[in-house]
């Protein structure tokens, strides 16, 4: 389990956080208030999921699981929420997460997360995520807008054994890319990490994302050229349904829309890492749908809902 000092573990794990540790004139970093945590042990029991054990601590909030996926009807499915009406400078999450052996959930947000403009600190989230054998767990929140001079880093460490499956996805945005006169990659700093492995075991892989828009341009070629919108996807699993996974995964390049996608392995047969482009979210969103869509088919034989339309 992560613990959350408010500052020293996130300096240990992203240096390039150091020129950040100003305080607000707010509320100062980790004060109370602005310490969000949320820890969840879902068991699997009588032929449904449930949350067994739930520790929650304003600003981040979840309710009772819910069962509204008629493809999956013993999945809980949970929605986490915010009070604060998005992630504010100085503010620290944390996130303990742990599935006990077969059980299935889907994670998700009840909106997209807004990292608030900020002229102080940073704000982070540190997640730790643990899978039995034989669980199954979808953690597809929303997208990611950081605001004008927004810091924010999101560290998230997982451990599962091989008989486990997890879709994990990130979509980021540029920014509110129609707000005014538009606010594409005017935030200060976005960091990603993710470190997976083997209960008792050496690491499977890292992957670290680092965008600082004022150093380095993102918008040039080799990095987002044309593309406003990121997602990053990676399903760890096992070899033989990651195979089958990749065999149907297809690189994408449509310059009508226009949108990039294409599938990856990922190191020690972890599974698959797919990554979208795009200029816009819907788009992207629909493809990491359908790479999602094909993972879960694969993993569990189980189809996805089909989209709900408000039309």
């Amino acid at each position: 389990m992560i613990t959350l000092d408010p500052d020293l573990p996130v300096l240990d794990i992203a240096p390039e956080l150091a020129p950040y540790h100003d305080e607000p004139a707010q509320l100062p970093s980790g004060a109370p208030g602005k310490v969000g945590v949320l820890r969840m042990r879902f068991e699997q029991r009588d032929e449904r999921t449930v949350l067994a054990d739930l520790y929650r601590q304003a600003p981040l909030l979840v309710q009772r699981a819910l069962y509204w996926d008629e493809a999956m009807p013993e999945m809980a499915c949970v929605f986490m929420l915010t009070t604060s009406g998005g992630v504010l400078q100085g503010d620290r999450f944390r996130i303990d997460l742990a599935l006990g052996e077969g059980a299935r959930v889907h994670l998700t947000s009840q909106s997209a997360m807004k990292i608030q403009e900020m002229d102080a600190n940073y704000a982070s989230q540190l997640q730790d995520i643990t899978l039995a054998d034989g669980a199954y767990l979808e953690y597809l929140p929303e997208q990611t807008i950081p605001y004008r001079h927004s810091r924010f880093i999101t560290y998230t460490r997982v451990r599962l054994p091989e008989t486990a499956t997890m879709l994990y996805a990130e979509i980021l945005a540029p920014g509110r890319k129609y707000h005014r006169d538009g606010e594409i990659f005017q935030y200060d700093l976005f960091s990603s990490t993710l470190r997976a492995a083997r209960p008792d075991g050496p690491d499977l892989f890292v992957e670290k994302f680092l965008v600082e828009p004022e150093r380095f341009g993102v918008d040039r070629v080799g990095v987002m050229d044309q593309f406003h919108v990121f997602a990053n996807v990676v399903l760890l699993t096992a070899p033989d349904c990651a195979n089958r996974v990749y065999a149907q995964t297809t690189p994408t390049w449509a310059e009508d829309v226009p949108l990039a996608a294409g599938v990856s392995r990922l190191p020690n047969d972890a599974g698959l890492i797919y990554k979208v482009l795009g200029t816009e979210t819907e788009p992207v969103r629909a493809k990491v749908r359908e790479f999602c869509a094909l993972a879960r088919q694969e993993a569990v034989g189980r189809p996805f809902a089909p989209a709900f339309s408000w039309r």
